[in-house]
């Protein structure tokens, strides 16, 4: 599975769904036994740590990790490996950038790419890269805000007024990019603070070929041969950036049974919700989704089929669909397995008889009642959700709510639109990335098709969205007829905000304004929801904190975790899977499957093949926890070194976004030995190669 966070249906689903918040705890955790956790940084579990491994990290080997650790905003981690800015990632998780950057004469994605020097290091249109520099803990503030007499809407703007007021002032007085984010579901609120760089650039990928061998096939499998890595630089002043925190290679191969660390960023889970949150995700939400993607899938296909550039074109978000199909489907049969929920629902009695116990916390109870009244309310809301999620709607949507949420204090406004977080908006608003009207046509087409089917024919809204065409018919005339594909227009709206946009006769804003206040009300009644599914789940921490201790991890909320377990394989049907392939190894897998694609290797491989070394170890699993988000998260031993890169996780883990299991569960890695042998004997790095561990 490539565990990424950059899920595209989370665009479509946000809009239409609320998601779970993290800490309904169903039961009392256990003493940790089993290497379980996406741990704070600012909240490690040295005792377990020390206990288990007979390791303790220091706060200086912490701040080091965390600092050497990198966020992508198109959803996936990194890392720092050099002091001149050079970053390592997943070959996925650059794949964003590789299409943006591509043309029908340069397919960086499918052909690879490696800069000779650093002015022919390519520029990524509208990435954005987070440094995580520290934690403050703005707990009491924010609840402060919020008192027993407000209804849940005033409770939702009062602390989103606050949340605002805090990254602002936390902005103004660093000059970092500073994020409240919400824990254990309201019961805690930390400030993240990040060195933010936006001038990015490819530095080098290998050909796709190779970053994906196997293909969809063999995603979620292992074992595995794939170089899943690409490295980009940060640059400042229009020079590499001078970094102090970044990660050594280690020299040596890995050793079964070695602890590794994985620092970076998953990106949702749902394990501690409530009995009832998960029957609504079992039976309504994932199934809701899944016949989207699959829906998407075929549209995107068909597209695909009629011409090589279309299939270019298309590649990426198709990618994406079937990446998230399989891990909605894995995410769904692990809710459908009755021994699960029989568990969750034992665990979740064992903690409200405890509580029953205890007078001052008996009345907290009734936050279960109010999460499951809830999630009928969730329900409701699927068929009036309003989704086109192209780009260029997207583009209207974000011009139109700008220029009505700027005529706000900065507090009041919806949290994308606050003063802290304009910069980055503004870069993807701009961004020069290309935008392909074809198959913008194709994708909104079937959205309108979608719209109607959930909404039904007659509904008023519908009929004026389609203005008496049918919904291929309109898509067609938004879409060609549209000017917001050239980003000079796109800063002519902006900067004239409300004032052009009331007389602008462009179609897909003329649309923008006729969807916001439908949008606005659905979004307004979900933010209440948010805010009563909050306000109980932080009694249900308040209940947990008072009888377990605080000495557990929040559900992941796409920001820096620490993650950690060991090298070391699992039995699967019978058969013992070792921890670790080999260089060698893949041109015995290639034979295997006669070299056909997916499994047909670079020519640059069979030609560099004799400098290779093959017993090189290749890709690895380790019993780290991880979920999407993690990809490109760097796996580091004891002393801070470098010894791989998450890219996947095996097919048992795909149910994880709900539990964890060390007895089959397994990341899985490139290792960092190999991208350096790649880098020296395949594509001829050296350059690259002697800026490691300067």
């Amino acid at each position: 599975m490539k565990r990424t966070a950059r899920m595209w249906v989370r665009a479509m689903a946000t809009t239409v769904v609320v998601f779970g918040f993290g800490f309904g705890v169903t039961g009392l955790r256990p003493a940790l036994l089993a290497d379980e956790g996406m741990w704070l940084f600012n909240d490690l579990p040295t005792d377990h740590l020390q206990t288990k491994h007979g390791f303790t990290p220091t706060p200086a080997w912490a701040e080091h990790l965390m600092k050497a650790s990198v966020r992508f905003n198109s959803g996936g981690s990194a890392s720092f490996i050099s002091s001149t800015g050079l970053v390592l990632t997943n070959h996925h998780v650059g794949a964003d950038t590789l299409y943006k950057i591509s043309t029908p004469e340069h397919n960086y994605y499918r052909d690879g790419f490696c800069a000779p020097t650093y002015a022919d290091e390519i520029k990524a249109p509208d990435l954005e890269l987070n440094q995580l520099m520290s934690i403050e803990d703005v707990t009491s503030r924010v609840k402060a805000a919020v008192t027993a007499t407000m209804s849940p809407g005033e409770a939702a703007v009062a602390r989103r007024a606050v949340m605002a007021e805090i990254e602002k002032e936390s902005q103004d007085s660093t000059g970092f990019r500073s994020d409240v984010v919400t824990l254990y579901g309201g019961g805690r609120y930390h400030l993240y603070r990040y060195k933010k760089y936006t001038d990015v650039r490819l530095v080098w990928a290998p050909e796709a070929d190779i970053a994906f061998f196997g293909g969809d096939a063999d995603n979620f499998e292992y074992p595995r041969y794939d170089l899943d890595a690409c490295i980009f630089r940060v640059y400042e002043d229009d020079r590499p950036a001078q970094i102090e925190h970044f990660l050594k290679w280690s020299e040596r191969g890995l050793q079964d049974g070695e602890l590794v660390f994985v620092s970076g960023n998953p990106g949702r889970t749902s394990r501690l919700a409530t009995v009832a949150a998960l029957k609504y995700q079992r039976d309504v939400r994932l199934p809701y989704l899944l016949n989207f993607i699959r829906r998407r899938e075929i549209l995107l296909q068909q597209f695909s089929q009629r011409s090589p550039e279309n299939e270019r074109r298309a590649h990426d978000d198709l990618f994406g669909v079937q990446n998230s199909r399989k891990v909605r489907t894995g995410m769904l049969q692990g809710l459908q397995d009755p021994q699960f929920m029989a568990a969750k629902e034992a665990a979740e009695q064992k903690l409200l008889d405890t509580i029953a116990q205890d007078p001052q916390l008996r009345g907290h109870a009734q936050a279960w009642e109010t999460i499951a009244r809830l999630q009928q309310r969730q329900a409701e809301l699927i068929p009036q959700g309003i989704s086109l999620n192209t780009t260029l709607f997207q583009v209207a949507q974000t011009l139109v709510r700008m220029a009505i949420e700027d005529q706000k204090p900065s507090a009041q406004r919806l949290r994308e639109y606050r003063d802290s977080a304009r910069e980055s908006l503004l870069q993807q608003l701009f961004s020069p990335a290309p935008v392909y009207k074809d198959l913008e046509q194709v994708i909104l087409g079937d959205l309108l098709a979608f719209l109607a089917e959930q909404r039904g024919g007659d509904d008023p809204l519908l009929q004026q969205i389609l203005a008496g065409k049918s919904p291929r018919a309109r898509a067609a005339e938004l879409v060609q007829g549209t000017r917001l594909d050239d980003v000079q227009f796109r800063r002519d709206l902006a900067a004239n905000g409300g004032t052009l946009l009331e007389s602008c006769d462009d179609p897909l804003i003329q649309l923008a304004q006729l969807i916001d206040p439908e949008s606005r009300r659905l979004r307004e009644e979900q933010d209440a929801i948010e805010e009563e599914e909050r306000q109980a789940y932080a009694q249900i921490a308040e209940a947990v904190f008072a009888t377990q201790g605080t000495s557990t991890y929040p559900d992941a909320t796409f920001t820096l975790r620490l993650a950690f377990g060991v090298v070391k394989g699992y039995e699967q049907d019978g058969q013992p899977i070792p921890p670790w392939t080999t260089l060698g190894g893949v041109f015995d897998y290639e034979q295997l499957h006669a070299a056909t694609p997916p499994w047909k290797l670079p020519a640059s491989w069979h030609r560099h093949r004799d400098r290779l070394d093959p017993e090189t170890q290749f890709n690895f699993v380790c019993t780290a926890d991880i979920i999407g988000g993690n990809s490109g998260s760097p796996v580091v031993n004891r002393e801070l070194e470098l010894v791989g890169v998450i890219f996947d996780g095996n097919i048992q883990s795909l149910p994880s976004d709900y539990r964890y299991d060390d007895r089959q569960d397994r990341a899985v890695s490139v290792s960092a030995q190999a991208i350096r042998e790649a880098l020296q004997k395949i594509y001829g790095a050296d350059r690259i190669v002697a800026e490691l561990d300067q």
